[in-house]
C-alpha cells in the first residue's frame, strides 16, 4: 500500500524550540551541579545517539541530551513522517552543528523504522507517543542499547507488563535506562521528599495533588486524510495512543505521591467526563476532567484532580501532604516554592523553576560513561500503572483493585501498526468516536 502523505507537524518551530532550549540551559545553574558531574559525562569516546520520534518533545529531549556532553553525537533518526523529521533535524543541526551528523542513509521513515535507527546507536531516545513505548523500548533493550524513554511508559496493563519484562532484561545486560519523569531530578523535590521520608511531617494521613490547567488543541482533519493517519496526527485525543490525559500529564503528580509513599495504591475509585471536549471533529475520545480517590496499603488516601481546557476555571499544579506533625506543599507557584510547616519547618524559594527536562539527562550519561547501575523503569512503570488504574476506575465508574487492573488483559494498543490496518476505534455515521460511559464501560 502506498504510504500516505506526510503527517503535518504542529507546535514545533525553531523560535519556540530555541526559546525553551535557552530556558533549559539557563536552568542548569539552579541545581548547583558540581563541576565533576559535567566532567564525568564528557568522556573522550563518542556516544552515538538515535532519536526515535521527532516531534517537539523528541527534538527537545535530543537537544537536552546533547547539552550534557560534547562526546555525544546524533547519528540516526526515525519517524513515520518525513516532514517532521526534516524539521527536527534542521533545528538540532543549528543548535548543535558539531554533534549532529545524520546522513540520508540514517534517516528512517515508517512504522518499523525504529528498528533500523536503534541498530546504529549506543543510546536510543524513545520519544514517540506512549502507546508505542513498550514496543520501541523492548526493541532497544533486545538490541542491547542504553535508553532514554519519555513518560508515560504505556497506555494499558499489557504494555506495563511488557515494560517490566524489558526492565529485567536491561538489568541482565547492564543497560542504563532513564525515564522522563523529570521531577525526580529537581533538587527541591529531592530535598522535600527526603525530609518527608525522615519524618518531617510525621505519619502521613492524607495527600492531594492537582494538574488543573490548559490543554493542547485538537487538530482539524485535513482534506482527503485517512482515518488512521488522522488519529496518529491527533494522537493525544485517542485513548489507544495517549491513554487519556490522566496518563499523559497527571502522571507527574501521581509519580510524586508514589515516591513519597514509597509504593503504589492498592485500589481506586472516582469520577470524570467531558464538559468542553464535545467537538467530534477535534476531541476524539478523551475526558477533560478526572477526580480519583486512591487508597494505599496503610489506608492513607490520595485525592487526585486533573482538568484541562475549561476556560475561566482555577488553575493549579502541585502536590500536598498532611501528616501527624505537619504539612508539606510541593511545587507551588509554578514549581518555585516548597515548604514544610510544623515543628520541622523548612522552605525553598527558587528564583525560577528548576528545569527537570534538562537535569534528567546528566545522571543517565554519567551512568553510561562510568558504568554505574541506572534503571528508572520499574518506578516509572508503577507510576504509569497508577494513572492507568485511575482511568480504569473513572471510565468504568467502579472501585478497581490494583491487582485486577495490573493483570487486565484489555489491550488498547495493537501489537503492530501499519498504514493498511483499521484503527482500533472508528467514528460512527455522525462522526462521533466511542467515549467511555461510567457504569456501562468495561475498562478492564
Amino acid at each position: 500500500m502506498k504510504t500516505p502523505a506526510p503527517i503535518s507537524t504542529t507546535n514545533l518551530t525553531r523560535r519556540s524550540f530555541l526559546r525553551s532550549t535557552s530556558a533549559a540551559v539557563g536552568g542548569l545553574a539552579l541545581a548547583n551541579l558540581p563541576i565533576e558531574r559535567f566532567a564525568h559525562a564528557a568522556g573522550s569516546d563518542t556516544l552515538k545517539m538515535a532519536l526515535v520520534g521527532c516531534g517537539g518533545r523528541g527534538t527537545g529531549a535530543a537537544d537536552q541530551n546533547l547539552n550534557v556532553s560534547k562526546g555525544t553525537k546524533l547519528i540516526a533518526m526515525a519517524d513515520i513522517a518525513r516532514n517532521r523529521m526534516d524539521q527536527s533535524l534542521e533545528i538540532l543541526k543549528k543548535a548543535h552543528p558539531d554533534q549532529v551528523d545524520v546522513s540520508q542513509a540514517n534517516q528512517f521513515i515508517g512504522f518499523d523504522a525504529y528498528k533500523e535507527a536503534i541498530a546504529l546507536a549506543d543510546l536510543v531516545l524513545v520519544t514517540t507517543p506512549q502507546g508505542f513505548h513498550p514496543y520501541h523500548l523492548a526493541e532497544a533493550v533486545k538490541q542491547g542499547k542504553h535508553v532514554f524513554v519519555e513518560k508515560p511508559l504505556a497506555v494499558d496493563a499489557p504494555g506495563i507488563r511488557r515494560v517490566l519484562a524489558a526492565a529485567e532484561e536491561a538489568k541482565k545486560k547492564n543497560l542504563k535506562i532513564g525515564v522522563g519523569l523529570q521531577r525526580h531530578h529537581q533538587v527541591a523535590y529531592q530535598e522535600a521528599v527526603k525530609r518527608i521520608h525522615e519524618g518531617a511531617v510525621g505519619d502521613i494521613t492524607s495527600m492531594t495533588c492537582y494538574w488543573l490547567g490548559n490543554a493542547r488543541a485538537g487538530l482539524e482533519r485535513l482534506p482527503g486524510e485517512g482515518e488512521l493517519q488522522y488519529q496518529l496526527r491527533n494522537w493525544y485525543y485517542f485513548t489507544w495512543i495517549s491513554g487519556d490525559f490522566i496518563v499523559d500529564q497527571h502522571i507527574h503528580n501521581l509519580d510524586i505521591m508514589n515516591w513519597i509513599k514509597r509504593g503504589h495504591p492498592v485500589r481506586a475509585q472516582g469520577m470524570g467526563g467531558r464538559q468542553v471536549r464535545n467537538d467530534k471533529k477535534l476531541h476524539g475520545q478523551i475526558f477533560d476532567h478526572f477526580f480519583v480517590e486512591y487508597e494505599y496499603e496503610d489506608g492513607c488516601k490520595l485525592f487526585s484532580q486533573c482538568r484541562q481546557g475549561t476556560p475561566g476555571t482555577h488553575q493549579q499544579v502541585d502536590e500536598h501532604v498532611v501528616g501527624t506533625k505537619g504539612r508539606a506543599d510541593l511545587g507551588v507557584q509554578n514549581g518555585k516554592y516548597f515548604r514544610i510547616t510544623g515543628p520541622n519547618a523548612w522552605e525553598s524559594r527558587l528564583k525560577a523553576a528548576e528545569v527537570g527536562h534538562q537535569l534528567e539527562h546528566f545522571p543517565l550519561i554519567e551512568a553510561i560513561r562510568e558504568n554505574k547501575p541506572y534503571n528508572e523503569l520499574e518506578i516509572a512503570a508503577m507510576s504509569t500503572m497508577t494513572a492507568i488504574l485511575g482511568r480504569m476506575a473513572v471510565y468504568s465508574g467502579k472501585l478497581v483493585e490494583w491487582d485486577e487492573a495490573f493483570n487486565s488483559k484489555l489491550q488498547l494498543m495493537p501489537e503492530k501498526v501499519s498504514w493498511d490496518m483499521k484503527p482500533p476505534v472508528e467514528p460512527d455515521a455522525d462522526g462521533n468516536y466511542p467515549v467511555a460511559v461510567p457504569g456501562k464501560t468495561v475498562a478492564l
